[in-house]
């Protein structure tokens, strides 16, 4: 107890900020451990053009804390009608840095999405020459498929083609879930990285399904089973620079979780860093954490490695059982209960 962990400042390349009132507590959870985040799309309705992405990049930095230094990075939602001329437009802005790629249906608020890939590839063709990243939720959305399968389906129907044609888009599959994906990723060219997220690191089905339902363990993709989640930390332990942060940390009010159709999504902004810092000790492999977490997905986003530093410090912590959230309450990751590693006091 009480030893010390000093990393460069971690960037979170995959953050759910939602909007008005609700993003100033998010906004003072991420900003105390990430330099970047970058944020999702997927607001009401999805931030779909250049104004709209602009707007809400104002919006989330008017909610930050005072004296916080964390620049959101901002993406479209791709849909079928998404357009070169938007894409070039976004580009040229400076802060749009990535697409996000939403199966139609696959996730919160993705009635937008893709309904057939092929329909984005003009898109796809100017972020290409952009440089412009594809952030890619990749599960396949049919009804004939298992949710626990959808992962591994999405590979082969859709990333592989996708790849073939698109040989130097810089892609991430996001939270990938699955030794499927991990093998993948591994295989694929280097224009092809992931996200890992610390839930997935941390829990399988199990902590969803046993003693009762618990809907904060909730998410899309599923918790998968033990097998799964040991090769996601294999990824992790193997050092490769195709792994990288992103949180998938998505509030969403108690009460909307707590419920007879509860909302997918897992908030981890209150503690991400040191989730993942729980993660990388147990699986013994804590000196991974830095690389991971603040230079693979920069220089994957061809964005300069962090000057800052954060340090923490192993010593346990009772996580709130809520936090305020837009006048409601978000119910975080461990409510109640205790993480291993806090960030040290400046």
């Amino acid at each position: 107890p009480g030893s010390r962990l000093t990393l460069t400042l971690p960037d979170d390349f995959h953050h759910h900020f939602r909007d008005g009132s609700q993003s100033s507590t998010v906004s003072a959870h991420a900003s105390k451990q990430f330099g970047r985040c970058i944020a999702m799309p997927n607001l009401k309705p999805p931030v779909v053009n250049t104004e709209m992405a602009v707007a809400y990049r104002d919006r989330l930095l008017a909610s930050m804390p005072d004296g916080a230094d964390m620049e959101p990075l901002m993406t479209l939602y791709l849909t079928d009608r998404t357009t070169p001329e938007e894409i070039r437009k976004a580009a040229g802005t400076g802060c749009v840095k990535a697409c996000k790629y939403y199966p139609a249906g696959a996730t919160t608020n993705s009635d937008f999405g893709v309904t057939d890939v092929k329909k984005t590839y003009p898109a796809l063709r100017a972020m290409e020459e952009c440089g412009m990243v594809l952030c890619i939720h990749s599960e396949v959305t049919g009804a004939d498929v298992d949710i626990f399968d959808r992962e591994g389906a999405f590979i082969e129907e859709i990333m592989k083609p996708l790849v073939a044609d698109f040989p130097t888009l810089k892609i991430v599959m996001e939270h990938i879930s699955t030794k499927e994906a991990v093998e993948y990723i591994l295989s694929a060219p280097p224009n092809v990285a992931a996200t890992i997220t610390a839930h997935h690191l941390l829990y399988n089905r199990n902590a969803l399904l046993v003693g009762g339902i618990k809907p904060h363990y909730y998410c899309l993709p599923i918790l998968k089973r033990e097998t799964h989640r040991l090769a996601l930390l294999d990824a992790v332990k193997s050092g490769s620079r195709k792994f990288f942060l992103g949180t998938d940390s998505a509030p969403h009010t108690t009460a909307s979780k707590e419920c007879g159709c509860g909302c997918a999504g897992v908030y981890t902004a209150h503690a991400a860093i040191e989730l993942y810092a729980e993660a990388f000790e147990g699986a013994g492999c804590l000196e991974k954490l830095d690389d991971f977490g603040s230079r693979y997905g920069a220089e994957h986003y061809g964005l300069p490695r962090n000057e800052r530093r954060v340090t923490l410090v192993k010593e346990s912590w009772e996580v709130p059982k809520t936090y305020e959230f837009g006048g409601e309450t978000v119910t975080p990751l461990r409510a109640g209960e205790t993480v291993a590693w806090r960030i040290a006091e400046e």
